[in-house]
């Protein structure tokens, strides 16, 4: 027995005097944290959707019905931001005077939502079916200019807090 025990004794020094790590249980925490963060990033992703749609190209295929035309003028509402302001433009025309931009920043450079929304709103009033906006934006633009003017583009402000342009798309320049 005695002779035993110093053999298995004997093997553990080799073991530890050869340098082998057991690397199994560093793996099993390395496999643990990857599931981990891939897990908790999917859950952060629900954040940062935005509900906007992507343009059509081309012409609509022949199983696809198209519109009746109807007497009311149709309006492709677009709004393009630049560091200037909003452009509002309808079919072609820019609704501001001139070159200028329908809705100016301000003296500090802020941009107007609120004005902004304002022209919604008299937009909404004469096209009252109409949802679809287009909105294009300069390449030096922020972000949260973006998200602000689609804000001001979607719902009046104010007590009333009715839908505006809901059918948001976005596009490239």
């Amino acid at each position: 027995m005695a002779f035993h025990y110093s053999r298995r004794k004997l093997k553990v020094r080799e073991e530890e005097e050869s340098g082998e790590l057991n690397v199994v249980p560093y793996l099993d925490i390395l496999m643990n944290l990857i599931i981990f963060m891939l897990l908790s990033i999917t859950g952060l992703t629900s954040f940062g959707i935005l509900n906007v749609s992507a343009p059509g190209y081309g012409a609509p295929s022949t199983g696809m019905t198209q519109e009746s035309p109807s007497d009311e003028p149709k309006l492709t509402l677009s709004v393009l931001i630049s560091r200037k302001g909003h452009f509002v433009s309808s079919e072609n025309a820019i609704l501001g005077e001139g070159g200028a931009p329908t809705v100016p920043t301000n003296a500090a450079g802020d941009y107007d939502y609120a004005a902004l929304n304002a022209w919604m709103v008299k937009i909404k009033t004469e096209f009252p079916k109409e949802t679809k906006v287009i909105v294009g934006a300069d390449a030096d633009v922020p972000y949260e200019a973006l998200i602000q003017t689609m804000d001001a583009l979607r719902e009046e402000q104010g007590p009333q807090r009715r839908l505006l342009f809901p059918d948001v798309t976005l596009a490239g320049t």
